[in-house]
Parts: C-alpha cells; structure tokens; sequence
C-alpha cells in the first residue's frame, strides 16, 4: 500500500493524505508547517509596512492557504496533524518539526500549547543570519525551533551525536516559496539518522524531498497547494539532472 506514495509529491489534506498511510510506515517526518503569523497581534505579517517588507513573499501569503486562522483552531489543528504523524511513525522514529516562536500581547509564544504532551527529546535551535525586526519592544529574532519528537527507540546514525544543538545556516535566498527551508538544514537531518522513508506532509517548495533524494533515501511529500507541488516536482527533476551533469563529468 505505501509503495504507490513513494518518491511522490502528493497534492491534498494533509491528514486527509496521512491518513490513507499505514500505520508505524514512516521512519521519519520533518517538515515546518504554517506559522499562523498573518493572525499575529502584533505588526507581524500584517500588510502595508512599505519599506523592504513591502514584497516580502510572506506579507504576499501562501498559495491557497491564508495563514490566518483563529489561535485555538491552529492550535487544534498542528495537534492533529502531529497526532497523525505520531501513528504512521515507526518504533524507532523521529519527528523533526520546525516551528518558530513570537511575541503575541506582549508575551512570549513558545508553541508549547502544540507539542504538550508529545515525546519531546530535545529542542535544536536553528540560528538564521540577518532579518528585520519592527517592534522596539524586544531585541531581533534570529532563530527558529526544531523540535526533536522522537518513539523510544529512536537513535541518530553513527557519529550524528557529534554536532552541538545550535545550527547556523542561512535562509534560502532564491526559492520562489514564501518560506523555504535550506536544503542544507534538512540535509543534516536526514543524514544523521539512518531513515529510510521521509515523509514531509508541508513539503512547499520540495526541499525535503530535495534532500531525500541527495542521500537515497525515499520520500513521501504532501502539500495542499497544486502551485507548491508542481514547483516541487520541478525542482526535485532539475536537482537530479544536475546532480548527474555533476557526477558525468
């Protein structure tokens, strides 16, 4: 039954899509969903700032998703969603799910409404270079949060323990998606752990996928957007054709 979603860019729900996957079939899931910011209190991702943030992909929103919805509604949601990533996980696998925190009231929103209760391992921050920051109220945010959700049995490849729990790596500067991962980042990841099938159920741009493929591994990738999973598909095609220029010469 897996075999059909395999190595697939799948466009749909997706719990609807996690749904019709075996139960304990996934190795690992990373993945970043939504972050909800255009439902920020704040100036966040509201539009109309001028300035540099005036084309900002993110102020222009995601395609056929509005990235506004109620906080306790996004909340219940990501908590479903991570319920059914934690049922197709196997035994022995990991969860690797980025988020990002910010300051709504004046408070700090650290995402723990989400992930209460889950087998949280262990917090990797993710440290981006540069930004921009509105509000004189609190200093620059310059990192996001990895979330290590890890099954009993999970362990890292040989030698993975080795890097520290801070990664510096940029953000992905030429990517049409409004907020790509770096391929680099999930490249980490996926090479530190000896998963055979990835599942990314907000695979966006495909850099999950990307990077599966990078390290033969298998792929499962699901986003609701046809414009995502089309640009998905046609960057996974175009980093296979020149990983093979590379290598032919």
């Amino acid at each position: 039954m897996l075999q059909k979603y395999l190595n697939k860019i799948i466009c749909g729900d997706c719990i609807e899509v996690m749904q019709q996957l075996p139960e304990q079939s996934i190795d690992l899931i990373v993945t970043s969903p939504p972050y909800n910011l255009k439902n920020s209190t704040g100036n966040g991702m509201k539009d109309g700032r001028g300035g540099k943030w005036a084309n900002a992909k993110l102020v222009q929103g995601y395609s056929n998703y509005d990235d506004c919805m109620p906080h306790e509604l996004y909340v219940l949601w990501q908590k479903k969603c991570l319920k059914e990533m934690m049922r197709i996980l196997k035994k022995d696998g990991a969860i690797f799910y980025n988020h990002k925190w910010r300051v709504q009231g004046g408070l700090l929103q650290d995402r723990h409404e989400i992930i209460e209760g889950l087998p949280v391992r262990q917090i990797i921050i993710w440290q981006r270079s540069g930004g921009i920051n509105f509000n004189p109220g609190y200093f620059l945010p310059t990192y996001e949060v990895i979330y290590l959700i890890a099954n009993p049995h999970f362990k890292l490849a040989p030698k993975a323990n080795a890097h520290g729990d801070i990664w510096q790596f940029k953000q992905e500067m030429h990517n049409p998606h409004p907020a790509p991962f770096p391929v680099h980042l999930i490249e980490r990841i996926i090479s530190s752990t000896a998963a055979d099938i990835v599942l990314d159920p907000f695979m966006g741009s495909g850099t999950t996928a990307i990077a599966a493929a990078r390290h033969c591994r298998n792929y499962i990738g699901i986003d609701i957007s046809p414009d995502y999973c089309r640009m998905a598909r046609e960057r996974v095609a175009e980093d296979k054709k020149q990983l093979r220029l590379k290598f032919a010469n």
